[in-house]
């Protein structure tokens, strides 16, 4: 049996992918937070570094559900970095880490003193990953940057939404989830690279990187053949019929923009004419006539219910399926055989559940092995571990350079 909570965690996390590779975790609000929970969640040790008296609860309660889901199985140190002490402390632990994640202001790590350069001074194993709002150079580099002023300096909020209702952020944080996903990958890279090298590296991005390239076909699109992309609401930008439609209970979303697919539908939904038209026999001249087609395809769907048009195009392999609430979506048969829903038993909030990884690894799973901490809950425990003795922490307690909770 473990000896400790710490045995147990660490017995629990063995069997995990990143089991022995400790994080560094100094970041804040979501982008940051998402790199580091992909880490976490495949076993890596996570040490959450955290100012005395601080509460990063993305405008909430760190009991609340936003916090809850980005910062679990991890362990928090309430640190000041502004002080001699604090700092000392700081270095003794990135002298052990294998990576170190932060989105601080660009200036800002640099004047705490804690940037790649100084780390990197005395480790350099380590993989030191950033997110900034707009690059680590260049003009906007000291600019601050959140997740909506991204959708909109990156284009997305012009290309989202209804023709001529104007921009239109998206209805999640996705550049945020984007960034903190992209910078997981840089640090597997870095890590799989020092295991060549020897030596970490210096990997980062940005929420501004990160919305131009989920741009992707629209930015192609623009690069190479010169077209503007513009909104087109819940239709796909160049391929027709692609996209929602009316039916007797609910929408429903369709893609049958190919040749075959779109023979097919006709056939299947009783309208055989509509492949003699003239100008709905190619692909550009259906994306020309979007208007005319969709109200032709909404004419026949809002005559039976959603539960009808899928059944009859799921047989012929066109692809379709129901527009969800975010309630239905969790009681979607495939969502909870993916398990999606993550059950934890958590001390004060009781059963509940959580976001699971949407990375599958067969013969392996994820799992909350700690609920998120209270703020310096394992100050004490995480300086121990580097070395500090018992009067050691009670000193730097008295001065409040740490804090315990």
């Amino acid at each position: 049996m473990p000896d400790s909570p710490t045995d147990a965690r660490h017995a629990m996390a063995g069997t995990l992918p990143l089991s022995g590779i400790v994080v560094l975790d100094l970041t804040l609000a979501r982008a940051g937070p998402t790199c580091v929970r992909h880490l976490a969640d495949w076993g890596a040790e996570v040490i959450r570094i955290e100012p005395p008296a601080f509460n990063d609860g993305l405008g909430g309660s760190r009991e609340g559900y936003d916090f809850q889901n980005l910062h679990r199985n991890k362990r928090s140190i309430a640190l000041d970095l502004k002080t001699e002490e604090g700092k000392a402390a700081f270095f003794k632990l990135a002298a052990k880490a294998d990576v170190l994640v932060e989105n601080m202001r660009v200036r800002v790590k640099h004047r705490l003193g804690v940037d790649y350069d100084k780390v990197a001074a005395v480790n350099p194993r380590i993989v030191y990953a950033s997110i900034s709002g707009f690059g680590q150079t260049g003009p906007y580099s000291e600019r601050a940057g959140v997740d909506q002023i991204a959708q909109g300096m990156g284009g997305m909020m012009t290309i989202t939404g209804e023709p001529g209702r104007g921009p239109m952020r998206a209805g999640i944080p996705f550049v945020d989830l984007t960034a903190g996903n992209l910078l997981a990958l840089a640090v597997m890279i870095a890590l799989f690279e020092r295991e060549k090298t020897g030596r970490g590296r210096y990997v980062h991005t940005s929420l501004l990187e990160a919305m131009v390239f989920m741009l992707d076909l629209q930015a192609a699109r623009y690069l190479m053949d010169g077209e503007v992309p513009g909104q087109a609401g819940n239709d796909h930008p160049v391929n027709i019929p692609m996209g929602a439609f009316p039916t007797a209970d609910k929408p429903v979303n369709i893609a049958a923009s190919s040749t075959k697919m779109w023979a097919q539908f006709a056939e299947a939904v009783g309208h055989p004419e509509w492949l003699e038209d003239e100008v709905w026999k190619t692909l550009a001249g259906r994306s020309k006539d979007r208007a005319r087609l969709n109200a032709a395809i909404a004419e026949v769907f809002k005559q039976k219910p959603s539960d009808h048009w899928i059944d009859l195009l799921e047989r012929i392999g066109i692809p379709c399926g129901p527009i969800n609430k975010v309630d239905e979506v969790f009681a979607d048969p495939q969502v909870q055989h993916l398990r999606m829903a993550m059950p934890i038993a958590h001390p004060t909030r009781g059963s509940t559940h959580l976001v699971s990884s949407a990375i599958n690894m067969e013969g392996i799973e994820s799992e909350v092995r700690m609920v998120p901490p209270r703020l310096g809950e394992h100050s004490a425990e995480i300086l121990k571990e580097a070395g500090y003795s018992d009067d050691d922490i009670a000193r730097l307690k008295g001065l409040g350079v740490i804090m315990e909770s």
